[in-house]
C-alpha cells in the first residue's frame, strides 16, 4: 500500500515537471554571454568590432527555411518554441552574425485581442474579419491577451539556453500605429487609407485603438525581458503612410509611452532595463523627434543619410542600419564595396549593423557571407 501510494506520488511529481518544463526552464541560469558587442554598441562602449545581424535574418531566404515551411504552417512554427528555436537558430549556423531576433511576428498581438490572422502564400497575413467601424472594438479582447502570448516568452527562455550565450538574443513587437494599420486594412496596404481614414472619420476610436495597443505592448515586452530576451525592438514600419505633421500625432506619442512605461515597470520590479531600438521605416524626417523619446537605439531605412542621421541624433544614440535589401542582389564586390562604404560613413563607435528593412526571400546565400564578413573587416 504505502508502495503504491509512494510511486502515485512519484508519478504525479513527473507529470508536474512535464507540465511546467517553461518555468523551471526560466529557473535555471542562463549561460554567460562570449559576443556582447551588440549590447556594447546600443551603450555606447568600446566594441572589438562593429556588430552586425540583419532584419528577418531567420525567414525565407534560406533553404532550410523553406523546408521546415513545407511541413508546418507559419503561425504553428511561431507557436511552437521548439520550432521557433530551430528557425532562429538556421542564419547562426551560416552566418557569423552578432546577434540573434526571436522567430515570431508582429501580428501575434492582434491574434492575441481575438482577431483572426492568416499566413497566405504569395501574399502574405490576412485578417479576413478586420475592423471596419468603431463598432467592431468590441470584438477585441485584451483581457488575457498577454497569457495567450505565453509561447513567445517560452520560446525566448528556451532560445536562450540554446543559444549556449553564443550571441544576445533580440525581442520585438510591432508598434501601435502598424498593428493598427493591419487590424483595419485587414493585411498589408500600400496606401493604408481605410487607416488613414479611420484617423480623420474617427479620432477618439483611433486613439482608444491604439491606447490599447500601447498597454499590450508594454505587458509583451515586459514579458519578454522576464523570459531572457536581452534587447528589444519597435518594428514602425508602415511610418512612411504618416507625414511628419501626423507621425508626430498618431505614432509618437504611443511610442513614447511604450518605452517610458516599459522602463518605468522595470525598474520597479528591479528587472534589467535592456536596450530598446525603435524603427520607424520611412520617418527620416522626423529623426530629431525620435531620438527624445529615450530609444537607446535608432534604425534607418536607407533613404537616409548616415551623416546628416547623427547630426538629427546626436553622440549620445546608437545607430542601426542602413543598406538598401535591393544592393544584396548585386555581385560580391559591388556589394562588399557598399557595405564597407556604409560602415565608414557610420563609424565604429554607436553604430549595429543592419539592412534598412528586411531581408527579401530570393536574397543569394552568398550575399549575407559577404555583408557580414565585410561588416566585420571594414574598420
Amino acid at each position: 500500500m504505502a508502495i503504491g501510494l509512494r510511486l502515485s506520488m512519484l508519478l504525479l511529481a513527473l507529470i508536474t515537471i512535464v507540465s511546467y518544463k517553461p518555468t523551471l526552464q526560466r529557473l535555471q541560469p542562463f549561460p554567460a554571454l562570449k559576443n556582447d558587442n551588440l549590447l556594447r554598441a546600443a551603450r555606447g562602449d568600446v566594441v572589438d568590432r562593429v556588430p552586425v545581424w540583419v532584419m528577418r535574418q531567420a525567414g525565407r531566404y534560406l533553404p532550410e527555411f523553406q523546408e521546415l515551411r513545407k511541413q508546418h504552417d507559419f503561425f504553428t512554427v511561431c507557436r511552437t518554441p521548439e520550432l521557433a528555436c530551430e528557425v532562429t537558430m538556421q542564419p547562426l549556423r551560416r552566418f557569423d552574425l552578432d546577434a540573434s531576433i526571436i522567430f515570431s511576428d508582429i501580428l501575434v498581438i492582434p491574434q492575441a485581442l481575438g482577431l483572426t490572422v492568416e499566413m497566405h502564400a504569395g501574399v502574405g497575413p490576412v485578417l479576413p474579419q478586420p475592423l471596419s467601424t468603431p463598432e467592431d472594438l468590441k470584438r477585441l479582447t485584451p483581457d488575457g491577451a498577454l497569457s495567450r502570448l505565453s509561447y513567445v516568452g517560452d520560446a525566448i527562455t528556451m532560445m536562450r539556453h540554446k543559444l549556449d550565450g553564443r550571441v544576445p538574443l533580440i525581442g520585438f513587437t510591432g508598434a501601435p500605429w502598424t498593428l493598427m494599420g493591419y487590424m483595419i486594412e485587414g493585411g498589408g496596404s500600400k496606401t493604408m487609407s481605410k487607416s488613414k481614414a479611420w484617423l480623420t472619420e474617427y479620432p477618439e476610436d483611433s486613439k482608444l485603438l491604439l491606447n490599447l495597443l500601447t498597454d499590450t505592448i508594454v505587458d509583451y515586452l515586459e514579458m519578454q525581458v522576464k523570459s531572457g530576451a536581452q534587447m528589444l525592438q519597435v518594428f514602425e514600419s508602415s511610418a512612411e503612410h504618416l507625414s511628419k505633421e501626423e507621425f508626430l500625432v498618431w505614432a509618437v506619442p504611443y511610442l513614447r509611452r511604450i518605452r517610458n512605461d516599459l522602463v518605468d515597470r522595470l525598474t520597479k520590479k528591479g528587472l534589467e532595463v535592456v536596450p530598446i531600438t525603435l524603427f520607424a521605416k520611412g520617418a527620416g524626417h522626423s529623426l530629431k523627434e525620435q531620438s527624445d523619446l529615450g530609444y537607446d537605439v535608432i534604425g534607418l531605412d536607407w533613404t537616409v543619410d548616415p551623416r546628416e542621421a547623427r547630426e538629427q541624433v546626436g553622440p549620445n544614440i546608437t545607430l542601426q542600419g542602413n543598406l538598401d535589401p535591393q544592393d544584396m542582389y548585386r555581385d560580391p564586390e559591388e556589394l562588399r564595396n557598399l557595405t564597407t562604404e556604409m560602415v565608414h560613413k557610420f563609424g565604429k563607435s554607436r553604430y549595429i549593423a543592419n539592412l534598412g528593412h528586411g531581408i527579401t526571400p530570393q536574397t543569394p546565400i552568398t550575399s549575407m557571407e559577404v555583408l557580414v564578413e565585410a561588416v566585420h573587416q571594414a574598420l
